[in-house]
């Protein structure tokens, strides 16, 4: 039986390549609907985004719903000098007409979540975690329904990739992740320690092209224009792809391993703000509230997701 999802992102170049990536695997994947929030661009742009995306993959028929337009207590932070003006830029693609709903995200996962069997939907984020901890305080009935909470999002060894301690979708809104990680359902973290592992070589964009159709030449070309920013940054061969390692989490759980450990979130200091203090190797007594991923087989990673993309 396929794995009921809903998607919560910030396209994002690398978040629309999840999207298409839960689309490509029908089978396994069952995505009740999208939610948006702002991230890597304003709000407006990440709904365009999906709505594209979506279309692409030649699914407007999903339900699509707009989420909160920043982080719960600070101001929003966006990343349009990695993502592009629009978010997703690289490639260009017609205006979408895939309508929104009217109801807004955190309403759609509440009824959601209230109206399918308590453990069957997992949250699939790629953003920050706004629109979930807005669910989860508003509606704290729907915690113990939810299956499970797989989050792109922190680091440990790799620390942090927008200021020293922190990674940019958990420093965008800290105390939205600190409500998640503290709500005490089966949390997966897809932290930069893993995302790195994943990058877009030449090679491997050359496989996506090489498959020859037109989702893979999109493909190739955002993520072409995306990984420019951290080639430079990092000096290697080719930028992480971060976002869907979300999706391939769940439909390829055996080309990953981690640990289960305690993972909290620093909101006080300004230094460390959004760092997520990872207890790797268990020198606490806390309790483990966590699987943090923390290597990936990249290169069949890379096949498999050429070879599903190539289905659109």
């Amino acid at each position: 039986m396929a794995r009921k999802i809903i998607i919560d992102t910030d396209p994002g170049q690398d978040d629309a390549v999840g999207i298409l990536l839960a689309l490509a695997c029908p089978d396994q994947i069952d995505l009740l609907g999208i939610t948006t929030v702002a991230g890597n661009v304003p709000l407006e742009l990440t709904t365009r985004n999906a709505r594209t995306t979506c279309e692409l993959a030649g699914r407007p028929d999903i339900p699509l719903h707009a989420g909160c337009d920043r982080p719960l207590q600070r101001p929003l932070r966006t990343a349009e000098y990695i993502h592009g003006g629009t978010g997703l830029d690289g490639h260009d693609l017609p205006a979408p007409t895939m309508p929104v709903q009217e109801a807004h995200a955190v309403d759609f996962l509440i009824d959601t979540l209230r109206r399918e069997e308590p453990g069957t939907v997992t949250l699939c984020t790629m953003g920050m975690l706004t629109n979930i901890a807005t669910a989860f305080t508003r509606a704290p009935d729907i915690v113990p329904r939810v299956a499970g909470i797989v989050a792109m999002g922190g680091a440990y060894f790799e620390v942090g990739n927008y200021t020293p301690a922190a990674e940019f979708n958990i420093y965008n809104d800290p105390e939205a992740a600190e409500i998640v990680l503290q709500a005490g359902r089966p949390v997966t973290l897809v932290p930069l320690d893993v995302t790195h592992k994943a990058l877009a070589t030449p090679e491997r964009l050359a496989a996506l092209r090489a498959a020859g159709t037109r989702v893979c030449d999109v493909v190739a070309d955002w993520i072409g224009f995306f990984e420019r920013h951290d080639m430079e940054k990092y000096g290697s061969p080719g930028g992480p792809l971060h976002d869907p390692l979300v999706i391939a989490w769940l439909l390829w759980p055996e080309l990953f391993s981690g640990r289960e450990i305690n993972v909290e979130i620093e909101t006080g200091s300004e230094l460390t703000l959004g760092m997520t203090v990872a207890d790797w190797w268990r020198v606490t007594d806390r309790p483990a509230n966590a699987l943090f991923l923390g290597d990936l087989d990249a290169d069949a990673f890379y096949a498999r997701l050429t070879e599903k993309l190539a289905t659109l």
